[in-house]
């Protein structure tokens, strides 16, 4: 549904003030002023839901460069060591974000026990991924010393 949540609330509210006005035997005050406020939650519960999922749609787009202008071919892919094992993928991309567009981030987990290794890999940028290892290695993020350096080619040791 892509109308405004104030829109729906006063759709539902004229509904149960006209059914309350022409038959107010059927629906009485107490019975109204339940119904708005179930309408009222119902709108609280969709406009909360629609902002979490345009927030989590959006948040790739509000980095310097636009998804939608970088190749793929113009990734490169950055190695960050030393992480707190609690961090979230999200933290990460913000902080990341400050110096350059991310694609995407990358935790690495134990196969085995689903801990995280306290390691992972950030998709940048080629152009930005030099100033983000010029910034960002050796600082400090959520109370650990991050380590940034372009990551090794898969099978290079």
């Amino acid at each position: 549904m892509k109308g405004s949540p104030i829109l729906f609330l006063i759709f539902f509210l004229l509904i149960a003030g006209l059914v309350h006005l022409f038959s107010p035997d059927m629906f009485t005050l107490s019975q109204f002023i339940a119904f708005a406020v179930g309408v009222l939650g119902a709108w609280l519960i969709f406009t909360i839901t629609a902002t979490t999922h345009s927030s989590s749609t959006t948040s790739t787009s509000k980095s310097r460069g636009n998804k939608q202008n970088v190749n793929k071919d113009d990734l490169t892919t950055l190695y960050i060591g030393n992480l707190a094992y609690k961090v979230p993928e999200k933290a990460i991309k913000a902080h990341f974000e400050q110096y350059g567009y991310v694609d995407s981030v990358r935790l690495m987990k134990d196969r085995r026990t689903g801990k995280r290794k306290g390691f992972g890999f950030v998709e940048v940028n080629a152009q930005d991924a030099q100033r983000m290892i010029k910034k960002l290695n050796d600082t400090e993020f959520s109370e650990r010393t991050l380590k940034v350096r372009l990551a090794k080619e898969k099978g290079n040791d």
